[in-house]
């Protein structure tokens, strides 16, 4: 009986080693994997089981995601001026169309001819009313009306001067300022108009692309000659340029 006993302990022994001789290793997960390349972005999820040193089970999901560096995303808001609104703003006051179409360098030149037409205004008009006055007062009978006398040239008085010719001579430097008073009001409202226009062509062309496409492509030719005798063809290079 004992003898049994202890064949049955012995046996008991060798199947809790065996037990023991198989390891099981735990379950492990490999976390998600993300590679990032300059074009590329590219986001795997794996899980992966080893179980028993010998199995192998994986299960994967993988997400591909690719991004051309050559794309264009557009902006949700992209400039893009109304032609409408900036004529309306350049004729509300000069320059405001330019300021609407961001073309700000533009404005010392276009302030600046204003200045120089309003300034050849003003001395040109007050030349003008200078001579008018000394014409009016040497053409009318009142003595009292003697503004000429203070026009006339040096060396000579009233007494000694010709008056229809001193007449004369203030008709004409009436008419020469006030012609060129006249011209610089014209030029005035001429830029007036350009500065409208202007602003309406920059809004219209505001995104046109002005780069320069200069290029040259060279390839071989055949050329036949036609007006000889010779059958054969000559060979070369045909050059074209691109503008």
């Amino acid at each position: 009986m004992m003898r049994i006993a202890g064949v049955l302990f012995s046996l008991l022994l060798f199947f809790a080693s065996q037990l023991e001789g198989q390891v099981t290793q735990p379950q492990q997960t490999i976390q998600p994997v993300e590679i990032t390349d300059n074009d590329t972005v590219i986001i795997i999820k794996t899980e992966t089981s080893i179980e028993n040193g010998s199995t192998l089970e994986q299960k994967a999901d993988s997400i591909i995601r690719f991004t051309s560096s050559d794309s264009f995303t557009a902006p949700s808001y992209m400039f893009k001026p109304s032609p409408r609104k900036a004529v309306i703003y350049s004729a509300i006051f000069p320059g405001l169309g330019q300021v609407y179409n961001r073309q700000y360098w533009k404005l010392p030149i276009l302030y600046s001819g204003f200045v120089g037409f309003t300034y050849a205004i003003t001395w040109n008009n007050g030349y003008y009313k200078d001579y008018l006055g000394g014409y009016q007062d040497i053409m009318d009978s009142n003595p009292d009306t003697n503004r000429w006398h203070n026009m006339l040239p040096y060396g000579m008085d009233v007494e000694s001067v010709d008056t229809q010719w001193f007449a004369d001579v203030l008709k004409q430097r009436k008419d020469y300022y006030r012609y060129y008073r006249d011209l610089s009001i014209i030029g005035t409202v001429a830029l007036y108009l350009l500065a409208i226009v202007d602003a309406y062509v920059d809004s219209q062309l505001y995104d046109f692309d002005m780069s320069p496409d200069l290029s040259m492509r060279i390839s071989p030719a055949i050329l036949k000659e036609e007006r000889t005798n010779y059958n054969g063809n000559s060979y070369g290079l045909q050059w074209s340029f691109s503008f």
